[in-house]
């Protein structure tokens, strides 16, 4: 059993440790808060003995600790991640893993030096029915274009609009729309398509400083992908990557249920999409496989290219903000 270690006490760690122990490859064995309480009310939800720990050196050494799992506030990643690697755990680093490029370099340089393993949590490219996706999806030269949404209403914004600063609508915790909503849209072009040839992003930023809402247009060398996120306002449309010969509808990028091949030829195709409870279960399986056997060469393959998508949606992610001009407190530092 893969000895799981977690940073953050939040709904989300909850769901992933469900999510491990689903799997059957993992064991929590210790919480990480910088309240005794905290962890300690987070570690009796489940079975067994887990340790709990306020320090965080004395965590990351703990000496039967394989890998942590990270989802504190976004800048606290790249110091958590850090620490734990120099200590010689692999890491699962919620999404988005890092602020810009320059933590994603040396987290990605460091994980090689010391042998470990880093992983972002970008759930949607972990589950079959992305993958069910990428199977039936035609060469890029017979796609004219893509849509994608993800836009859900943060009940943390009416804290804003009181005149507060929470950190998911914080510059100082690398927070807005388009890292906590867009991303998940940014993954399924990139994971598709490809790295595009340029980006814009059209930002509407709020009070805070960061975006609150936006348009993005990835342009690759045939076709455009237009994504709209927010998170303040809610959308109900749906997903489509138009082809040469019909289209591809889904329900959403993030998490797809449902999605149809409509051929103007054939006519409506259902594809076969099988759901789990539990959102992450997919892609916790899929890093227990590769903590378990690094070296194969299938594992080493699917691990070198995931590295390399999460470099470059890092990218991505920092040339919209750049055009956006929003600031993150990281990356002064």
């Amino acid at each position: 059993m893969i000895q799981l270690g977690i940073i953050g006490t939040n709904w989300i760690t909850h769901q992933y440790v469900q999510a491990a122990l689903e799997t059957k490859k993992y064991a929590l064995y210790a919480v990480y808060s910088r309240r005794l309480e905290t962890a300690q009310t987070f570690a009796n939800e489940y079975e067994g003995e887990v340790l709990c720990e306020t320090d965080l050196e004395t965590f990351v050494s703990l000496p039967a600790l394989e890998v942590i799992y990270i989802a504190s506030p976004n800048s606290l990643h790249f110091s958590q991640a850090k620490a734990a690697i120099l200590a010689g755990k692999h890491v699962i680093v919620e999404k988005p893993a890092f602020s810009n490029p320059k933590e994603m370099a040396e987290i990605l340089e460091l994980s090689q030096e010391k042998q470990v393993l880093f992983f972002e949590a970008a759930r949607n490219i972990h589950e079959e029915s992305f993958k069910k996706i990428a199977q039936v999806l035609p060469e890029k030269d017979q796609i004219i274009g893509a849509n994608f949404s993800y836009m859900k209403y943060s009940s943390r914004y009416d804290q804003v609009l009181a005149g507060q600063e929470p950190n998911i609508f914080s510059p100082k915790f690398s927070g807005g729309s388009l890292s906590d909503l867009g991303i998940y849209a940014v993954y399924a072009a990139l994971g598709w398509f490809g790295k595009p040839e340029a980006v814009h992003h059209f930002a509407r930023k709020i009070a805070t400083g960061v975006d609150g809402i936006g348009t993005v247009i990835l342009r690759y060398a045939n076709f455009d992908v237009t994504i709209q996120h927010g998170k303040i306002g809610e959308s109900f449309l749906s997903s489509e990557i138009y082809l040469d010969k019909g289209t591809l509808w889904m329900n959403a990028v993030n998490a797809i249920e449902k999605a149809e091949l409509h051929d103007r030829q054939t006519g409506v195709t259902a594809l076969d999409i099988q759901v789990e409870e539990n959102p992450m279960v997919e892609e916790a399986y899929d890093f227990a496989e590769i903590i378990e056997a690094p070296e194969t060469p299938e594992n080493k393959k699917r691990y070198e290219e995931w590295t390399v998508l999460a470099r470059d949606v890092n990218q991505v992610l920092f040339d919209m903000r750049k055009q956006a001009e929003i600031h993150f407190a990281a990356d002064e530092e």
